[in-house]
């Protein structure tokens, strides 16, 4: 998951990497944001949810429909991955110089794993989580005005665009409101990727043997990838499903008064509602970030290596 190339390549190989997953997997993310959103008992859950979900999505608006919010999610992928890879590299490249330096160790402690991870995924999320919102908001409002032309017998639905809910939010709640439901109550999700990371590290010893590890292959970059994610989100869940509800509803609302209706309404059950679709799609996703990621590296150093040769 990480390289000694420079920071600038890191960033834009992870950023291609994540847009292209995204991508690929968006309407798996569609459907868990409307599962997190959506009462318990009203629908389906699991991955059979996920399937009713998008197959009415696609019998109602078609292919369309399956790709509500992409461009600005794609743009909030992008933007948020780019950030991040670039900031962590960085960090992590002048912390372990001034370690090499003093101490003369060639790597970084959990604690500073973590802690690195984290001050790139708030610096990521600052610039991301406005793009973020609007996605959050078109997926649930095209989810609303489907519910209602069903029970009004209505087959037109208002056409959501990105202009017109984030002129919805700022009217709302001004600029700030677009920072809804990121830092003021879901900061520790800056953890995420650095969880993820820590996980990645751990299989890696445990999966790939040693001449492996540098240089993976494709299918065992996706592997381990993929599995980490899953683990990372699997033990951040909660905190996602809050955030998720937080920028679908236009109330006020907290993140504990979130968890305290899902837990009075379906137990705990209801703290892991739509777990099953966002584990898959980070699955996928994940997976194919690094994998791509990894491609497009090692693409740039066979380039240069080829035209130092030509020289």
């Amino acid at each position: 998951m990480t390289s000694t190339l420079p920071p600038l390549i890191q960033a834009f190989s992870g950023a291609i990497g994540s847009a292209t997953a995204n991508a690929t997997s968006y309407p798996l993310d569609l459907a868990s944001t409307r599962l997190q959103i959506v009462r318990a008992k009203d629908r389906p859950q699991g991955l059979r949810g996920a399937i009713h979900i998008l197959s009415v999505v696609f019998r109602k608006r078609g292919w369309s429909g399956l790709y509500d919010g992409l461009v600005s999610d794609t743009g909030s992928t992008f933007l948020s991955n780019f950030c991040y890879f670039y900031v962590y590299s960085a960090l992590r490249f002048l912390l372990l110089r001034r370690k090499q330096r003093t101490k003369r160790l060639s790597s970084l402690s959990v604690p500073e794993e973590l802690a690195v991870g984290f001050f790139a995924g708030a610096g990521s999320r600052a610039v991301s989580s406005p793009l973020s919102l609007i996605t959050v908001r078109l997926q649930s409002e095209k989810e609303k005005d489907a519910e209602v032309s069903e029970s009004s017998g209505k087959g037109e639905v208002t056409e959501a665009t990105v202009i017109g809910v984030a002129r919805a939010i700022y009217t709302e709640q001004g600029l700030t409101g677009f920072w809804k439901g990121s830092f003021r109550t879901t900061l520790v999700l800056c953890l995420n990727p650095s969880v993820t990371l820590c996980f990645y590290q751990l299989l890696s010893r445990i999966i790939l043997r040693d001449k492996c590890r540098k240089n993976p292959g494709a299918l065992q970059a996706f592997i381990v990838a993929a599995l980490s994610n899953a683990f990372a989100t699997t033990l951040l869940f909660p905190i996602i499903l809050a955030k998720t509800r937080l920028q679908a509803s236009s109330g006020s609302v907290d993140s504990l008064q979130i968890w305290r209706d899902a837990l009075q309404r379906d137990g705990i059950h209801g703290l892991f509602q739509g777990w099953q679709t966002q584990v898959s799609k980070g699955f996928l996703s994940q997976g194919l970030t690094m994998m791509v990621k990894q491609r497009i590296e090692r693409a740039i150093v066979q380039t240069y290596q080829h035209s130092s040769r030509s020289l």
